[in-house]
């Protein structure tokens, strides 16, 4: 398995741009229509929020009533996470656990949007997409959490099949990869959702180029998809259990 996983890692390390190509635009379309700080986090919250399969509607109403009440903690990376969680550390794992703590919110959806916070603060996306001045720089002591959904479960369990979950996933990342390397790792749910028919766990992995173009974002330069594609195919063949 870490050797399965040592070959993965290489790849996604090596084939980052076109993610972030999509993340940027995506991120872009979040963020670029409104003017201020709190307009901006709450179209990230409610985006996000939208990708539960099963969204706990009440819980999650509750939540934003929450939030759009006290509009000011949405000013500042330290009053937010002040705000969801009072007695934790000002960085990204308390920022998780925070959001954990939050009614309608999960592990996933949780992991998901602290990833999209480090994203627009880390200095590699367009100063344009940036937020809050307050954003902790990533240390040592810091960790990150893989967002985990069926995708992603579902290319584990091609490797190697097991009741994988959340959990268990990010405790065996967690085994062999520290801090910013684990954010590295969430570009295996674009290659895993671009080459995967299907649903639940167990799916058929191939290319899958109905599922490129319905991501909005996605680069539709015809010889950008021929390259991504040949890409997907050494991706597949690392998947092989």
């Amino acid at each position: 398995m870490e050797q399965k996983l040592q070959q993965i890692f290489h790849f996604l390390k090596e084939n980052r741009k076109y993610n972030k190509d999509l993340q940027e635009r995506y991120y872009s379309s979040l963020i670029l229509p409104f003017e201020t700080k709190e307009d901006k986090i709450i179209s990230i919250l409610y985006n996000i929020a939208s990708t539960q399969s099963k969204s706990k509607i009440n819980d999650l109403s509750v939540f934003f009533k929450s939030i759009h009440k006290e509009s000011n903690s949405l000013n500042t990376f330290n009053a937010f996470v002040q705000t969801i969680n009072p007695d934790g550390i000002k960085n990204y794992q308390s920022l998780f656990q925070g959001m954990k703590k939050q009614k309608g919110w999960g592990d996933k959806t949780s992991a998901l949007f602290t990833k999209v916070i480090f994203h627009l603060h880390n200095k590699e996306y367009s100063d344009k997409l940036l937020i809050w001045n307050d954003v902790p720089q990533f240390s040592e002591n810091d960790k990150f959490f893989l967002p985990v959904d069926f995708v992603i479960i579902s290319i584990f369990n091609k490797i190697q099949k097991s009741s994988w979950n959340f959990k268990k996933i990010n405790d065996l990342l967690n085994g062999y990869y520290r801090g910013k390397e684990i954010e590295i790792w969430d570009d295996l749910w674009f290659w895993g959702f671009i080459t995967q028919h299907g649903s639940g766990i167990n799916r058929d992995f191939k290319w899958n180029e109905n599922k490129y173009w319905m991501m909005k974002e996605s680069n539709k330069n015809q010889n950008t998809i021929t390259e991504i594609k040949n890409k997907s195919k050494i991706f597949l063949d690392l998947n092989d259990g």
